[in-house]
């Protein structure tokens, strides 16, 4: 399970927490431009926009769960495990595999506007990386820095693009539900809310924080879609970067899960491997990692983008202290 989102602050931040019981020891890669893309069913690649993300590189191919292009536009795929439905080859359309979907798209999309029209061609096709790696159910976050963000779900029905106001996304239902679920939620609030139960009664207001006393606090992806679209939407703005990259954090980190809370099977518990983020205008990618809460940064403006291989950048994973005596 997953949680992603976009923070506007003057910048633009987008990225996501990974929840999983295992780790596929992804790290941080940079795609130059003049990588080339193999794909399985539409042309090859060979010069592209520059990448940078969170990735398991297999056989020299980064396999990204998240990333964003050196134009600011920014993807990650989640969980989506039910509704997820992917599709026998079509005539005429452009047959993607969904685990090269990052990359087709980053690869060529400036914004977001240009991803919509690269998908209305799309046809997301049932082809595994190989016999070893067999594809997993997702679906996806796109975002650019008009600060505006869609969702791209692959169901039975067809390929879907949706508009999302809100900014964030987790994992099931389909995202027009999660978006209904909301409407359960509209009282919820920072402040201490007026007593509407029994006007003529004195209550004494025992806490505060009573305006959130009903927001969900589960680890399902119902309860995580909500809690963070009220931490997102009250979040504040920094007055700089620092500010900026540290609120971001605390809105991933209000919703990351710990080891010993979500069950997955017996004796196995998922939890966020990682948090990340980029800002979309400089090209700074930062994370942390379930053992390392230390946020580390790798600069994609800092890497040579003219060049052929892979950058790769392992996880920074042990814990740092800073001892002030």
């Amino acid at each position: 399970m997953c949680t992603s989102i976009l923070y506007n602050a003057g910048d633009h931040y987008f990225g996501r927490n990974l929840d999983l019981e295992v780790s596929f020891g992804q790290e941080v890669v940079v795609t130059p431009r003049n990588y080339q893309f193999n794909f399985r069913r539409v042309p090859s690649m060979g010069h592209h926009y520059a990448i940078i993300g969170m990735a398991l590189v297999k056989d020299n191919y980064p396999l990204y769960f998240d990333g964003a292009n050196e134009e600011g536009l920014g993807m990650a795929g989640l969980n989506f495990d039910g509704p997820a439905h992917y599709f026998p080859l079509e005539e005429g359309k452009d047959n993607v595999s969904p685990f090269e979907l990052i990359p087709y798209i980053l690869g060529q999309c400036k914004n977001v506007a240009e991803a919509r029209e690269l998908l209305k061609k799309l046809n997301l096709v049932n082809i595994n990386f190989s016999d070893q790696l067999q594809l997993s159910p997702l679906h996806w976050l796109i975002a650019d820095r008009s600060g505006k963000s869609i969702v791209v779900e692959s169901t039975v029905t067809g390929l879907h693009v949706y508009d999302n106001p809100v900014n964030v996304l987790t994992n099931n239902p389909e995202f027009p539900g999660q978006l209904t679920n909301l409407a359960n939620y509209q009282g919820i609030s920072p402040t201490t809310p007026p007593n509407q139960l029994a006007p003529d009664v004195n209550l004494a207001a025992y806490s505060r924080g009573l305006g959130s006393h009903m927001l969900p606090g589960g680890m399902d992806s119902a309860s995580r879609f909500v809690k963070e679209v009220f931490t997102l939407h009250h979040a504040p703005t920094g007055k700089n970067e620092l500010e900026n990259v540290t609120n971001y954090f605390h809105c991933l980190h209000a919703v990351e899960q710990q080891e010993g809370l979500d069950e997955v099977v017996p004796g196995k518990f998922e939890a966020t491997i990682y948090s990340d983020g980029i800002n979309l205008s400089t090209g700074t990618f930062y994370y942390t990692t379930y053992q390392n809460n230390q946020i580390n940064a790798v600069q994609l403006h800092h890497t040579d983008l003219n060049r052929q291989e892979l950058a790769l950048f392992p996880l920074q994973t042990e814990q740092v202290l800073h001892f002030q005596n």
